[in-house]
Protein backbone atom coordinates (compact mmCIF):
# COMPACT_ATOMS: atom_id res chain seq x y z
CA UNK A 1 0.00 0.00 0.00
CA UNK A 2 1.41 3.33 -1.25
CA UNK A 3 1.63 6.59 1.20
CA UNK A 4 -1.46 8.25 -0.77
CA UNK A 5 -3.75 5.05 -0.59
CA UNK A 6 -2.87 5.03 3.24
CA UNK A 7 -3.86 8.43 3.88
CA UNK A 8 -7.21 8.13 2.28
CA UNK A 9 -7.91 4.83 3.86
CA UNK A 10 -7.24 6.27 7.03
CA UNK A 11 -9.31 8.96 6.86
CA UNK A 12 -12.35 6.61 5.61
CA UNK A 13 -11.26 5.33 8.86
CA UNK A 14 -11.82 7.67 10.87
CA UNK A 15 -15.16 9.23 9.15
CA UNK A 16 -15.79 5.75 9.54
CA UNK A 17 -15.47 5.55 12.78
CA UNK A 18 -16.78 8.61 13.85
CA UNK A 19 -20.19 7.76 12.08
CA UNK A 20 -20.07 4.53 13.93
CA UNK A 21 -19.64 6.81 17.19
CA UNK A 22 -22.38 8.81 16.77
CA UNK A 23 -24.90 6.14 16.23
CA UNK A 24 -23.42 4.06 19.07
CA UNK A 25 -23.24 7.09 21.78
CA UNK A 26 -26.80 7.38 21.53
CA UNK A 27 -27.21 3.17 22.04
CA UNK A 28 -25.09 2.87 24.84
CA UNK A 29 -26.73 5.97 26.35
CA UNK A 30 -30.13 4.52 26.31
CA UNK A 31 -28.60 1.56 27.71
CA UNK A 32 -26.48 2.60 30.40
CA UNK A 33 -28.82 5.51 32.12
CA UNK A 34 -32.37 3.47 31.46
CA UNK A 35 -30.82 0.18 31.35
CA UNK A 36 -32.78 -0.36 28.05
CA UNK A 37 -31.72 -2.78 25.16
CA UNK A 38 -32.96 -1.03 21.90
CA UNK A 39 -32.59 -3.23 18.97
CA UNK A 40 -34.53 -0.79 16.88
CA UNK A 41 -31.95 1.88 17.37
CA UNK A 42 -30.15 1.17 13.80
CA UNK A 43 -33.91 1.35 11.92
CA UNK A 44 -33.78 5.01 13.30
CA UNK A 45 -30.56 5.68 11.71
CA UNK A 46 -32.75 4.10 8.42
CA UNK A 47 -35.30 6.42 8.94
CA UNK A 48 -33.13 9.75 9.34
CA UNK A 49 -31.44 8.74 5.90
CA UNK A 50 -34.85 8.16 4.06
CA UNK A 51 -36.72 11.43 5.87
CA UNK A 52 -33.34 13.14 4.40
CA UNK A 53 -34.11 11.79 1.03
CA UNK A 54 -37.70 13.05 1.00
CA UNK A 55 -37.46 16.22 2.36
CA UNK A 56 -34.17 17.12 0.13
CA UNK A 57 -36.20 16.44 -2.63
CA UNK A 58 -39.41 18.32 -1.43
CA UNK A 59 -37.56 21.61 -0.91
CA UNK A 60 -34.33 21.14 -2.56
CA UNK A 61 -32.00 22.02 0.11
CA UNK A 62 -30.19 19.57 2.21
CA UNK A 63 -29.89 22.08 5.04
CA UNK A 64 -33.62 22.33 4.98
CA UNK A 65 -34.08 18.49 5.10
CA UNK A 66 -30.77 18.29 8.12
CA UNK A 67 -33.16 20.73 9.84
CA UNK A 68 -36.60 18.97 9.35
CA UNK A 69 -35.67 15.85 9.48
CA UNK A 70 -33.80 15.82 13.10
CA UNK A 71 -36.78 17.54 14.37
CA UNK A 72 -39.25 14.75 13.02
CA UNK A 73 -36.47 12.54 14.91
CA UNK A 74 -36.69 14.03 18.08
CA UNK A 75 -40.27 13.67 18.09
CA UNK A 76 -40.06 10.25 17.06
CA UNK A 77 -38.09 9.46 20.44
CA UNK A 78 -40.27 10.95 22.49
CA UNK A 79 -43.29 9.68 21.42
CA UNK A 80 -41.63 6.03 21.12
CA UNK A 81 -40.76 6.37 24.81
CA UNK A 82 -43.58 8.06 26.27
CA UNK A 83 -46.26 5.28 24.76
CA UNK A 84 -43.85 2.05 24.72
CA UNK A 85 -40.62 2.41 26.38
CA UNK A 86 -42.11 3.46 29.78
CA UNK A 87 -44.23 0.34 30.26
CA UNK A 88 -40.47 -1.42 30.02
CA UNK A 89 -38.82 -0.10 32.45
CA UNK A 90 -39.24 -2.70 35.67
CA UNK A 91 -39.63 -5.91 33.10
CA UNK A 92 -36.45 -7.85 31.69
CA UNK A 93 -34.48 -7.60 28.88
CA UNK A 94 -36.40 -10.06 27.09
CA UNK A 95 -39.39 -7.99 26.88
CA UNK A 96 -36.98 -5.30 25.76
CA UNK A 97 -35.97 -7.16 23.09
CA UNK A 98 -39.43 -8.33 21.85
CA UNK A 99 -40.63 -4.64 21.80
CA UNK A 100 -37.90 -3.24 19.84
CA UNK A 101 -37.67 -6.40 17.50
CA UNK A 102 -41.45 -5.42 16.79
CA UNK A 103 -40.42 -1.98 16.14
CA UNK A 104 -38.01 -2.91 13.66
CA UNK A 105 -40.56 -4.51 11.65
CA UNK A 106 -43.14 -1.66 11.97
CA UNK A 107 -40.15 0.60 10.54
CA UNK A 108 -39.20 -1.36 7.87
CA UNK A 109 -42.41 -2.05 6.74
CA UNK A 110 -43.03 1.81 7.19
CA UNK A 111 -39.80 2.58 4.55
CA UNK A 112 -41.17 -0.20 2.04
CA UNK A 113 -44.69 0.98 2.25
CA UNK A 114 -43.21 4.90 1.75
CA UNK A 115 -40.84 4.83 -0.46
CA UNK A 116 -40.68 1.68 -1.75
CA UNK A 117 -37.67 -1.33 -2.16
CA UNK A 118 -35.62 0.33 -5.02
CA UNK A 119 -32.71 2.50 -3.95
CA UNK A 120 -32.42 5.61 -3.41
CA UNK A 121 -29.95 8.28 -3.10
CA UNK A 122 -29.33 12.00 -1.95
CA UNK A 123 -26.98 14.30 -3.92
CA UNK A 124 -24.53 15.84 -2.05
CA UNK A 125 -24.89 19.31 -1.31
CA UNK A 126 -23.43 22.28 -4.00
CA UNK A 127 -21.63 23.83 -0.65
CA UNK A 128 -20.05 20.98 0.08
CA UNK A 129 -19.29 19.48 -2.93
CA UNK A 130 -15.88 18.98 -4.40
CA UNK A 131 -12.47 17.14 -3.20
CA UNK A 132 -9.74 19.44 -0.94
CA UNK A 133 -5.74 18.70 -1.66
CA UNK A 134 -4.23 16.83 1.19
CA UNK A 135 -0.36 16.63 -0.92
CA UNK A 136 0.10 17.19 -4.79
CA UNK A 137 -1.35 14.07 -5.68
CA UNK A 138 -3.99 12.99 -2.93
CA UNK A 139 -7.27 14.73 -2.46
CA UNK A 140 -10.31 14.09 -0.53
CA UNK A 141 -14.17 14.94 -0.73
CA UNK A 142 -15.24 18.01 1.26
CA UNK A 143 -18.42 16.07 2.28
CA UNK A 144 -16.41 13.32 4.09
CA UNK A 145 -14.08 15.72 6.37
CA UNK A 146 -17.62 17.45 6.81
CA UNK A 147 -19.37 14.60 8.42
CA UNK A 148 -15.90 13.69 10.73
CA UNK A 149 -15.52 17.70 11.58
CA UNK A 150 -20.06 17.30 12.65
CA UNK A 151 -19.12 13.94 14.51
CA UNK A 152 -16.34 15.50 15.99
CA UNK A 153 -18.42 18.45 17.33
CA UNK A 154 -21.17 16.29 18.73
CA UNK A 155 -18.85 14.24 20.47
CA UNK A 156 -17.46 17.64 22.19
CA UNK A 157 -21.01 18.93 23.02
CA UNK A 158 -21.50 15.43 24.88
CA UNK A 159 -18.73 15.68 26.42
CA UNK A 160 -19.14 19.11 27.77
CA UNK A 161 -23.18 18.72 28.83
CA UNK A 162 -22.88 15.09 30.49
CA UNK A 163 -19.38 16.42 32.24
CA UNK A 164 -20.28 20.03 33.20
CA UNK A 165 -24.02 20.69 33.01
CA UNK A 166 -27.15 20.15 35.65
CA UNK A 167 -28.15 17.91 33.01
CA UNK A 168 -25.51 16.03 32.42
CA UNK A 169 -25.22 15.78 36.31
CA UNK A 170 -28.75 14.28 36.76
CA UNK A 171 -28.30 12.11 33.98
CA UNK A 172 -25.16 10.10 35.48
CA UNK A 173 -26.87 10.37 39.03
CA UNK A 174 -30.03 8.47 36.97
CA UNK A 175 -27.16 6.31 36.08
CA UNK A 176 -25.76 5.50 39.18
CA UNK A 177 -29.01 5.19 41.04
CA UNK A 178 -32.18 5.96 40.25
CA UNK A 179 -34.16 5.61 43.71
CA UNK A 180 -31.94 8.72 45.11
CA UNK A 181 -32.39 10.72 42.27
CA UNK A 182 -36.29 10.44 42.61
CA UNK A 183 -36.04 11.09 45.95
CA UNK A 184 -34.12 14.50 45.76
CA UNK A 185 -36.90 15.59 43.57
CA UNK A 186 -35.67 15.17 40.16
CA UNK A 187 -38.38 14.27 37.25
CA UNK A 188 -36.77 10.53 36.26
CA UNK A 189 -39.96 10.11 34.02
CA UNK A 190 -38.81 13.44 31.85
CA UNK A 191 -35.23 12.95 32.47
CA UNK A 192 -35.36 9.22 30.89
CA UNK A 193 -37.49 10.78 27.72
CA UNK A 194 -35.25 13.62 27.17
CA UNK A 195 -32.08 10.59 27.06
CA UNK A 196 -33.74 8.24 24.94
CA UNK A 197 -34.60 11.12 22.03
CA UNK A 198 -31.37 12.33 22.49
CA UNK A 199 -30.35 8.57 21.36
CA UNK A 200 -33.05 8.69 18.98
CA UNK A 201 -31.88 11.72 17.40
CA UNK A 202 -28.09 10.74 17.01
CA UNK A 203 -28.87 7.61 15.11
CA UNK A 204 -30.73 9.83 12.93
CA UNK A 205 -28.59 12.23 12.55
CA UNK A 206 -25.96 9.51 11.06
CA UNK A 207 -28.61 9.00 8.95
CA UNK A 208 -28.88 11.62 7.59
CA UNK A 209 -25.40 13.34 6.97
CA UNK A 210 -24.56 9.34 5.87
CA UNK A 211 -27.36 9.78 2.77
CA UNK A 212 -25.62 11.41 0.66
CA UNK A 213 -22.53 9.00 0.83
CA UNK A 214 -24.55 5.28 0.77
CA UNK A 215 -27.55 3.90 -0.82
CA UNK A 216 -30.51 4.14 0.99
CA UNK A 217 -32.01 0.54 0.78
CA UNK A 218 -34.76 -1.43 2.93
CA UNK A 219 -33.37 -2.54 6.18
CA UNK A 220 -30.16 -0.90 5.56
CA UNK A 221 -30.04 -0.20 9.78
CA UNK A 222 -29.82 -3.43 10.55
CA UNK A 223 -26.13 -3.96 9.64
CA UNK A 224 -25.16 -0.52 11.25
CA UNK A 225 -26.79 -1.52 14.18
CA UNK A 226 -24.55 -5.07 14.32
CA UNK A 227 -21.63 -3.05 14.08
CA UNK A 228 -22.42 -0.80 16.81
CA UNK A 229 -23.39 -3.39 19.21
CA UNK A 230 -19.44 -4.33 18.46
CA UNK A 231 -18.28 -0.44 19.34
CA UNK A 232 -20.69 -0.50 22.53
CA UNK A 233 -18.99 -4.46 23.55
CA UNK A 234 -15.43 -3.83 22.78
CA UNK A 235 -15.70 -0.26 24.58
CA UNK A 236 -17.19 -1.04 27.46
CA UNK A 237 -21.23 -1.16 28.16
CA UNK A 238 -22.87 2.56 28.78
CA UNK A 239 -19.30 4.22 28.52
CA UNK A 240 -19.54 7.57 26.09
CA UNK A 241 -15.60 7.82 25.84
CA UNK A 242 -15.08 3.74 25.33
CA UNK A 243 -17.59 3.86 22.59
CA UNK A 244 -15.33 6.86 20.86
CA UNK A 245 -12.44 4.96 21.35
CA UNK A 246 -13.84 1.78 20.17
CA UNK A 247 -15.61 2.90 17.61
CA UNK A 248 -12.47 4.91 16.14
CA UNK A 249 -10.68 1.22 16.48
CA UNK A 250 -13.40 0.01 14.53
CA UNK A 251 -14.00 1.95 11.46
CA UNK A 252 -10.10 2.21 10.73
CA UNK A 253 -9.32 -1.85 11.25
CA UNK A 254 -12.61 -2.66 9.28
CA UNK A 255 -11.32 0.48 6.60
CA UNK A 256 -8.09 -0.95 6.04
CA UNK A 257 -9.14 -4.91 6.29
CA UNK A 258 -11.19 -4.27 3.43
CA UNK A 259 -8.38 -3.22 1.29
CA UNK A 260 -5.86 -5.53 2.76
CA UNK A 261 -7.80 -8.53 3.78
CA UNK A 262 -10.87 -8.57 1.58
CA UNK A 263 -11.42 -12.34 2.21
CA UNK A 264 -11.77 -11.87 5.71
CA UNK A 265 -12.96 -8.26 6.15
CA UNK A 266 -16.35 -9.32 6.62
CA UNK A 267 -15.28 -10.79 10.15
CA UNK A 268 -12.63 -8.49 10.93
CA UNK A 269 -14.36 -6.78 13.26
CA UNK A 270 -15.88 -9.62 15.18
CA UNK A 271 -12.07 -10.97 15.85
CA UNK A 272 -10.77 -7.53 16.93
CA UNK A 273 -13.71 -7.76 19.30
CA UNK A 274 -13.15 -11.47 20.68
CA UNK A 275 -9.23 -9.92 20.70
CA UNK A 276 -10.06 -7.42 22.73
CA UNK A 277 -12.36 -9.13 25.49
CA UNK A 278 -9.44 -11.51 25.79
CA UNK A 279 -7.64 -9.30 26.96
CA UNK A 280 -10.34 -6.66 28.76
CA UNK A 281 -13.43 -8.76 29.27
CA UNK A 282 -15.53 -5.63 30.65
CA UNK A 283 -14.53 -3.69 27.31
CA UNK A 284 -12.01 -1.02 27.26
CA UNK A 285 -13.59 1.32 30.13
CA UNK A 286 -15.77 0.38 32.52
CA UNK A 287 -19.21 2.63 32.95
Amino acid sequence: MDTSLFLVQLLNGVQYGLLLFLIASGLTLVFGVMGILNLAHGSMYMIGAYLAYYFTTLTDSFLLAFIISGTIALVIGIIIERCLIIHLYKRDHLDQVLLTVGLIFVFNATQSFVWGNDPLGVEVPEILSGSIKLTDIVEYPVYRLFISLLCLVVAATMYFTINKTRLGMMIRAGESDRAMVENLGVDISKLFTIVFAIGVFLASLAGIVSAPIVSLVPGMGEHVLISCFVVVVIGGLGSIKGAFVAALIVGIADTYASVLLPQISSMSIYLLMALILLVKPQGLFKN
